[in-house]
């Protein structure tokens, strides 16, 4: 009986070791498949959908996650290749986008605000992590600038322009609402105490508020903005909640969980079965795309609609790194945020 009972105990603790493990490496496995995917041995991370192109977004996403993981190696990789690759020292920001196909390799130095800050918030996490003073005055480095460069004041409203040029016309500007990273600037504010990363946050959260389009009240991917602060679907762009509006409910419910502003992404997403989800809408006309959301769309979706058991680390086979990069963040923000 004392033999049956050890050798109970032995087979129980096993099974207990057996569950954390493998619960450790599918934790693990997103991020180790990932990079073996989409990370490059120079450290630039390549847009699988998009001819390997590489930019700010995909560095910053990838730094992100490389903190999440611990990964200080592969976080110095890529931090390298962006600042040796893209960096403009004159303005402090990054141009936004590689070319590995095209001479020069880098075309245009426009920045992308988004990537910019997407980095910003990692060297600032990974300061604090890896309590390294370096990737911290990185950071406040960066984030001055994109204040400088890309926050205005416009229409009673503080605003963060996409890029440096571009999107400051005459009589209107153009927003980019998914480059709203509201986790990204609580977390600036709650380091620096400028108030200025407060007032980002309250102005766009407000003008989400007026960003309803269409039957489903929807925002677009692009925006343009009136002197008068009327919000209006951007006219250079179609008129859908697609592939870069997606992203604002992930971030929105990242640093405001409960936010009555998530309720438009809900009421639409509610409307399609889970898995026949179409991938984006047009909002102005009703049209829907003919095919259904990428699993990184569709663990946006699940985050939105407190569905986080349906998110897994593990990413589906061949697919590409938006969806991926899409799909782990989502995780990291529900189980992790």
């Amino acid at each position: 009986m004392l033999l049956f009972r050890r050798y109970s105990l032995v087979l129980w603790f096993g099974v207990i070791f057996a569950f954390f493990s493998s619960a450790v490496m599918a934790q693990d496995s997103g991020w180790s498949a990932y990079k073996s995917r989409f990370l490059m041995p120079d450290g630039r991370i390549i847009d699988t959908a998009n001819k390997n192109v590489s930019h700010t977004e995909g560095q910053g996403f990838s730094m992100l996650l490389a903190v999440f993981n611990d990964d200080q190696a592969t976080f110095d990789k890529l931090w390298q290749w962006a600042n040796t690759t893209l960096y403009r020292k004159d303005i402090g920001l990054y141009s936004w986008r590689y070319d590995p196909n095209s001479t020069p390799h880098v075309a245009d130095t426009n920045n992308a605000s988004d990537g910019d800050t997407l980095m910003a918030w990692a060297l600032l996490l990974a300061g604090d992590k890896w309590n390294d003073s370096r990737y911290t005055k990185a950071s406040e480095k960066l984030q001055t600038a994109l204040i400088k460069y890309n926050v205005i004041d416009y229409a009673g409203y503080k605003v963060m322009l996409p890029g440096v040029k571009g999107f400051n016309q005459t009589s209107n500007v153009t927003v980019n609402p998914s480059y709203f990273i509201f986790p990204a600037w609580q977390a600036f504010y709650a380091h620096s105490h400028l108030k200025v990363w407060k007032d980002l946050d309250v102005s766009s959260t407000a003008m989400l508020s007026k960003m309803a389009f269409g039957e489903f009240r929807l925002p677009t991917d692009w925006v343009d903005m009136q002197a008068d602060g009327t919000l209006k679907p951007a006219s250079r762009w179609p008129t859908r909640f697609s592939y870069d509006a997606v992203r604002i409910p992930l971030y929105l419910g990242w640093a405001h969980p409960g936010s009555p502003q998530m309720a438009p992404f809900i009421l639409w997403w509610q409307k399609s079965p889970r898995d026949a989800t179409p991938a984006w809408i047009d909002v102005m006309t009703g049209t829907k795309a003919a095919y259904n959301m990428s699993p990184g769309l569709l663990a946006i979706r699940d985050f939105t609609m407190a569905n986080a058991g349906a998110i897994s680390p593990n990413l589906a086979p061949k697919d590409d790194y938006y969806s991926s990069t899409l799909q782990l963040l989502s995780w990291w923000a529900s189980h992790k945020g």
